[in-house]
């Protein structure tokens, strides 16, 4: 049987591909500002995982008052803390006026409510979610 080199190198880059979301999770770096992600698509949130830091995923919108009045006491705790990292997923599609209930990450996430937290610990592993992330995340604002 005759090997096609440009079979061989289509096959190569297609594995490459499949492995983009872990190479990406890999060599993340924390960013100066929290990550805005989603704008109401589904969303891979091991993706956004930063190696070796504490990840806080703020499921917000800009329609929620809360979710406003939250967002500066986070964007200080990204600034103030070299080891905890703030990714803002925006329920919201760009169309939607009003929190999109309806978005695809609010469904894929089981959003029932706003501000919502899903805290990643440094080895990449789920450690808080709900209420239980809010009260670990608004205790790291008084440090």
């Amino acid at each position: 049987m005759k090997q096609h080199p440009f079979l061989l190198c289509a096959l190569a880059c297609a594995a490459l591909a499949l492995n983009a979301p872990s190479l990406r999770a890999e060599t993340r770096a924390k960013a100066a500002i929290p990550e805005r992600i989603a704008q109401g698509q589904e969303v891979n949130l091991t993706d956004y995982l930063v190696p070796g830091k504490t990840v806080v995923f703020d499921f917000t919108s800009e329609f929620c008052p809360p979710c406003r009045a939250i967002s500066p006491h986070l964007d200080k705790l990204h600034a103030k803390r070299d080891d905890i990292v703030v990714v803002k997923v925006d329920i919201n599609r760009p169309e939607v006026r009003g929190i999109d209930w309806g978005s695809p990450v609010a469904k894929q996430h089981g959003m029932k409510s706003i501000p919502h937290f899903k805290v990643y610990g440094p080895d990449g592993q789920l450690q808080a979610e709900g209420k239980p992330a809010r009260e670990l995340v608004t205790g790291w604002f008084e440090d």
